[in-house]
């Protein structure tokens, strides 16, 4: 694996890199023993945690946890692991990773931008919670019966819901739908991270047709080798699969689920992110990185600095992936730092 860790640093700590492997256990032990500082340090003392970990969820998380153990029980052993690496009770953390599940408004943004053509390109804000400014890190993860993967991980939380490039040539973006009137029985993140293990678009467009009600996701995915650029809207047992043929932005609410129209809460900032983009597409802007590092327009900007954001959320790192003829060109860029991590998906997966 070659990456330059010289622009590993972000403008105030470093981009971590963890590279871990073996069993789901195993995965799971690394990432949480990473995350533990970060974790104890910040999230347990958050308002999102103790809302998300309290007692009047125990039902609802009691459920998904049957249905995860069921139908993907590797998940489940990961995060297993991820809990005791974090020193927490594995119920806390579970349910922690059901927030976008349990609450319709988690703190969750994201823009994607959706470039087709001969060469497409998939690039993506990640926005979090900013107390996670430097401590979120690369996770390059060689599990033992599944692809390869880097992905972008948040202290706490499973690989799956950011964004992610996989040996079998897969890119996937994540984006927060704040979908409404949802019973959840699997963790919208349990399916993220379950698709980081499949070879191909359809066996993952399979695995979302055929699984029990979630909460919201927007996934954007492609295959090195395979034409088509696919966005993907999933929630309540409902799936919905658009080609991308033109340009597109997609700021973390729903433009073709069912559920679009009537069951869905867009915040200020998703409505001004998705009007910036796609005013910046309709001039003819094509720099993927000019569109999520603007801060223009005449509303909440795309790129997000401000430690007074109304959704309580800050761009943390943006990636960018090039499917080229001979390969995929990756980069993430980190607040503060002009040279990205970078490098291509052979000398990653070598």
């Amino acid at each position: 694996m070659s990456i330059d860790a010289s622009s590993m640093t972000t403008g105030t700590a470093e981009l971590s890199l963890v590279t871990t492997g073996g069993g789901p256990f195993d995965t799971g032990l690394a990432l949480g023993r990473h995350g533990y500082r970060a974790v104890h340090d910040s999230l347990v003392r958050s308002d999102i945690w103790h809302e998300v970990t309290g007692e009047r969820h125990n039902p609802r998380v009691a459920r998904m946890l049957a249905y995860s153990r069921l139908h993907h029980p590797a998940v489940v052993e990961e995060i297993r692991g991820l809990a005791q690496g974090l020193g927490l009770p594995f119920e806390a953390v579970f349910a922690w990773n059901c927030r976008g599940d349990l609450l319709a408004n988690s703190p969750d943004g994201c823009t994607t931008v959706i470039l087709p053509g001969p060469e497409p390109c998939i690039a993506h804000n990640e926005d979090g919670l900013p107390f996670f400014d430097g401590e979120s890190f690369l996770a390059s993860v060689k599990p033992d019966e599944a692809p390869a993967f880097l992905a972008f991980c948040y202290p706490g939380s499973i690989p799956g819901h950011t964004f992610a490039l996989t040996a079998a040539g897969i890119v996937q973006t994540v984006n927060n739908l704040r979908l409404q009137r949802i019973e959840p029985e699997v963790p919208r993140m349990v399916l993220g991270r379950a698709m980081l293990s499949l070879g191909s678009l359809d066996s993952i467009h399979g695995l979302l047709r055929q699984a029990p009600a979630s909460g919201g996701f927007h996934f954007t995915l492609a295959q090195r080798g395979d034409p088509r650029l696919l966005s993907i809207e999933v929630g309540a047992g409902q799936v919905s699969q658009r080609h991308v043929e033109n340009a597109m932005i997609h700021a973390n609410h729903a433009l073709h689920h069912g559920f679009s129209q009537t069951c869905q809460i867009i915040t200020r900032s998703s409505h001004d992110r998705q009007v910036r983009g796609d005013g910046l597409i309709a001039a003819g802007e094509r720099d993927p990185l000019t569109i999520l590092s603007d801060i223009g327009g005449g509303g909440l900007p795309i790129y997000r600095r401000e430690p007074d954001d109304p959704d309580r959320e800050n761009t943390l790192a943006t990636g960018i992936f090039r499917l080229l003829n001979d390969g995929i060109q990756w980069e993430v860029h980190t607040p503060g730092r002009q040279i990205p991590l970078h490098g291509t998906d052979k000398s990653l997966f070598e």
